[in-house]
């Protein structure tokens, strides 16, 4: 197996970080990313998002909030280690989130 780079290592470790409130383990472990990016301090995260949870309102809310709560807290993490752009995705590229430093103070 090939190893990784110094700078995704630093990534996956911080993702490490991010736990799926509904499983309880971290979302690295869990199978969760699987797609990374890192270009100097922008990383790029592809998850896979898909649940097997029955076909109700109130079980898609709670799948929807969930996503939610793990895509706030890789940003989260990777704001800490100074990144400058992060960008998530779902498992067919679709951007869910985008955060950018310059954009930090503008609110």
């Amino acid at each position: 197996m090939k190893e990784l780079p110094p700078a995704v290592k630093e990534v996956v470790e911080e993702l490490r970080k991010v736990i799926d409130p509904e499983t309880g383990l971290n979302i690295v472990d869990e199978g969760l990313v699987y797609g990374l990016t890192v270009e100097n301090k922008k990383a790029m995260v592809w998850l896979l998002l898909v649940r097997t949870t029955p076909e109700c309102h109130f079980c898609q809310a709670i799948a929807m909030n969930v996503q939610r709560r793990i895509i706030k807290d890789i940003i989260k993490v990777l704001r800490e280690k100074r990144f400058k752009n992060v960008r998530v995705y779902n498992e067919i590229g679709l951007l869910l989130e985008e955060w950018r430093a310059e954009h930090e103070g503008s609110n």
